[in-house]
């Protein structure tokens, strides 16, 4: 087993512990010695994993999002920094600043030899047009998505009838040319998908939506007959 396999093997095992877990149980899962197991925490310790813990008491993983030492082929490669670019590219300042982050948090865990195929990646994506808007801001959307709280809109149908709206958002759609936000609608007491550039006004709420994200969009997926995966 090469080391770095091993190392992401260190990382599942930490991972599917809740509680500190012996260096010497450890050892032994992976088949190497103490010396070596200290070694390997050390190193994902110092490539960014939050680890806890010492010889003799014991390790847990503390959770997060983190990449341990990875091996990716050419063509993954290029699918990360297409992905990354078109996001830089087509969305607003708070994604594109985050697309650039990650991509450079990747390059940082990768071998040499394959940081430099990323770096020379030869799939590129225009940027807008001079005179072009640039997207709306649509943090304020992911935010309330990602923490489940219900939102008040102002929107604008497409004959320019304006109406308030309470939602309970729980996606947004990136097509080429417009931004959707899908959400339960408490007028309309159903699913409805609100076309970005239409809402004159949003204000959050405090009040959290009586189901989950992840509940409402596997009702919208049933309802559109679209796979629950």
């Amino acid at each position: 087993m090469s080391r770095s396999a091993r190392l992401l093997d260190l990382i599942q095992l930490l991972r599917a512990h809740r509680r500190p877990v012996s260096g010497a149980a450890l050892a032994g899962a992976l088949g190497v010695s103490l010396r070596t197991l200290y070694r390997d925490i050390a190193t994902l310790q110092a490539q960014g994993a939050d680890i806890d813990g010492a010889p003799g008491v014991g390790y847990k993983l503390k959770p997060g999002f983190l990449l341990p030492p990875i091996m990716l082929r050419e063509e993954e490669i290029e699918a990360l920094v297409l992905g990354m670019r078109w996001v830089a590219s087509r969305t607003d300042p708070t994604l594109e600043a985050a697309a650039s982050h990650a991509l450079a948090k990747i390059a940082a865990v990768l071998p040499p030899e394959l940081r430099r195929e990323l770096e020379r990646t030869a799939l590129l994506v225009p940027r807008p047009l001079p005179g072009q808007s640039r997207p709306p801001d649509l943090t304020p959307l992911r935010a309330a998505i990602r923490a489940g709280l219900k939102l008040d809109l102002t929107y604008r149908d497409q004959t320019g009838a304006t109406t308030m709206r309470r939602v309970w958002p729980f996606a947004l759609g990136y097509f080429e040319d417009v931004r959707v936000l899908i959400a339960w609608c408490e007028l309309r007491n159903g699913h409805r998908h609100f076309r970005v550039d239409r809402i004159v006004a949003l204000q959050p709420t405090e009040e959290r939506s009586p189901r989950r994200p992840e509940v409402l969009m596997a009702e919208w997926k049933r309802d559109q007959g679209l796979p629950a995966g």
